[in-house]
């Protein structure tokens, strides 16, 4: 397992933007996780480990846009109808086999190799074809309906860069160019838990003072749909040798060990004092709201995320500042997160020098502009502000007052979870 240097989540212990934490990260993490080969079926949501270079052009030759007939420009009469002889017949897989002749018309389908001789490809639509002759109406340029091989991608042009997390689109650009496997990082090793004598599964009984673990199902389920490999190792008591060992057990084991809460001063805030007893702890003071405090480190080289307890907090933590860094670990190298201009239907007023999230559902103004609407309660806690929302509006650091109408930045989340 690739061990992080000591010093790669250390912020002086400033307040950051998200911006700079996004360079901090992008500059000073790299990929920890292993690489493997797979079959094209199963590459689809990995992170491409080399490049790809294609070997062949695409088209491999030159072949008709449209179904109709192959010709000699020069054959034609630029101001009247031309009739030609069809002396053959080309289909995709079936070339014609031959150069084609001067004063003579091939009829070729949709793909067909154009033979050698012909520049310019009739429409049918534009021809009648009786007794074995064809009429063609004048009008045509040079070079028509035809696509040149190579017209898509040349011999030796790397068609998909190492670091890519492949899409369907990506697949297919690497079966168009021959390939069958590709080597792709392995999935991150994700620990994941929770601590808290007062937390339960769903489905135990919730006696007096106890409440039901949502934070860790948010982060499994986020990690899962970021490609990692997640190992749930449930809910910790709050003893601090159960959580120090857990904690050991498990960097040895992973990539990656995520927590939400245990991270303050108290008493039974175990998780931070295992941390800094056995490793290294930075917290990261984010400029953002909600959620300030990310605790980032390492146990034995390995990477950890502290989250906030707060399950709105976790969520947009995790999107900012986890997910760019799981990416970044898995070998991804585009870890920004996308985020698209819409118009605000409301007014909101904040303090300059952070930026701010406001859960948001997406609607049409009359003209089908997107429109974010304000959704749900405010407060870090209500989880249920996050359901039934498409996505956060990011407010800037430099703004103070939103007025209804104003262009806001919109960060969907289901953009922020692939």
């Amino acid at each position: 397992m690739a061990q992080l240097s000591d010093d790669c989540f250390d912020d002086g212990g400033r307040l950051i933007t998200t911006a700079e934490a996004l360079t901090m990260l992008g500059q000073r993490i790299s990929p920890v996780a292993g690489v493997e080969t797979v079959r094209l079926r199963e590459a689809l949501g990995r992170t491409l480990a080399e490049d790809v270079v294609s070997p062949v052009d695409i088209p491999p030759h030159d072949n008709a846009a449209v179904d109709g007939y192959a010709i000699y420009f020069e054959d034609l009469d630029g101001a009247a109808e031309t009739e030609l002889p069809v002396g053959g017949r080309a289909a995709a897989g079936h070339p014609l086999g031959r150069p084609a002749k001067r004063g003579e018309a091939i009829r070729i389908f949709t793909g067909a190799p154009i033979p050698d001789g012909p520049d310019t490809v009739m429409m049918q639509e534009d021809c009648i074809e009786a007794a074995g002759r064809v009429r063609i109406a004048p009008g045509i340029k040079r070079g028509a309906n035809r696509r040149d091989a190579g017209e898509d991608v040349t011999e030796g042009t790397t068609v998909l860069r190492a670091g890519t997390r492949l899409r369907p689109q990506e697949v297919g650009q690497a079966a168009a160019v021959g390939r069958e496997t590709l080597q792709v990082y392995l999935r991150l090793s994700a620990a994941v838990f929770s601590t808290g004598d007062e937390i339960i599964d769903p489905g135990e009984t919730a006696g007096p003072g106890r409440i039901y673990d949502s934070n860790r199902y948010i982060v499994m389920s986020a990690l899962s749909q970021l490609g990692c490999a997640v190992s749930d190792l449930g809910i910790l008591a709050d003893d601090p040798a159960l959580i120090s060992t857990a904690l050991r057990d498990a960097a040895g084991k992973h990539d990656l060990l995520v927590t939400t809460g245990g991270m303050s001063v108290g008493e039974e805030d175990h998780v931070k004092a295992a941390i800094e007893a056995d490793g290294k702890l930075h917290f990261w003071r984010l400029a953002i709201k909600p959620g300030r405090p990310v605790a980032l480190g390492q146990l034995a080289g390995t990477p950890f995320i502290g989250l906030p307890g707060n399950p709105v907090a976790a969520m947009v933590t995790l999107l900012l500042v986890g997910r760019p860094m799981i990416l970044r670990l898995g070998g991804a190298e585009n870890i920004s997160p996308t985020v698209y201009k819409v118009r605000a239907d409301f007014d909101h007023e904040k303090k300059k020098d952070r930026r701010e999230f406001i859960r948001a559902r997406l609607t049409a103004d009359a003209d089908g502009v997107p429109i974010a609407r304000k959704h749900g309660g405010a407060g870090a806690g209500i989880l249920s502000s996050l359901v039934g929302a498409d996505g956060l509006v990011a407010l800037p650091e430099d703004m103070t007052t939103l007025e209804p109408g104003g262009m806001v930045d919109f960060l969907p989340f289901s953009e922020a979870l692939t």
